[in-house]
């Protein structure tokens, strides 16, 4: 079932992102799709802001992973837009597998690398503020997630 979120502005986005982990757990799968300028930073940004990580945060575009292990659980951010050749490659089961979260930009251009168990969050632009978010639980635990925080 997906489950739909109106965000009028960065602030909403950011909030939904605290919301979600405000509810995360060891090994949890964020997979963000949606075209440039999106709000697909945005979110993370919001997520770890919650997780208490005071970094910058901006997108792993060329380095691909970027790993914040000063917090209270480790984050692991990708960005595979950029990403050539086999995906097998980077090792992302074993990311996947960590006591962390791992949310991955572009999750689309890797689907068949990742856990059938996640959350899909796709980002559609309405306008210059506002977007549409679309939550896609995989599993009884994404399943319990977004219903809890929506």
């Amino acid at each position: 079932m997906d489950y739909k979120y109106t965000s009028k502005s960065i602030e909403d986005t950011m909030e939904l992102a605290e919301n979600i982990e405000s509810e995360k757990f060891p090994g949890m799968v964020i997979c963000l799709i949606g075209e440039l300028g999106s709000g697909k930073t945005v979110f993370v940004k919001g997520f770890a802001k919650s997780l208490g990580i005071e970094d910058t945060i901006t997108s792993p575009t060329f380095t691909l992973i970027k790993e914040y292990t000063n917090s209270e659980m480790p984050l692991y951010h990708m960005d595979v837009y950029r990403l050539e050749g086999d995906p097998s490659t980077l090792g992302l089961q074993d990311y996947f597998n960590k006591d962390a979260v791992s949310i991955i930009e572009w999750a689309d251009l890797i689907e068949d690398h990742l856990p059938k168990e996640r959350l899909d969050i796709k980002f559609k632009v309405i306008d210059e503020d506002t977007r549409v978010i679309i939550l896609k639980p995989y599993g009884e635990k994404y399943e319990d997630l977004v219903n809890s925080v929506l």
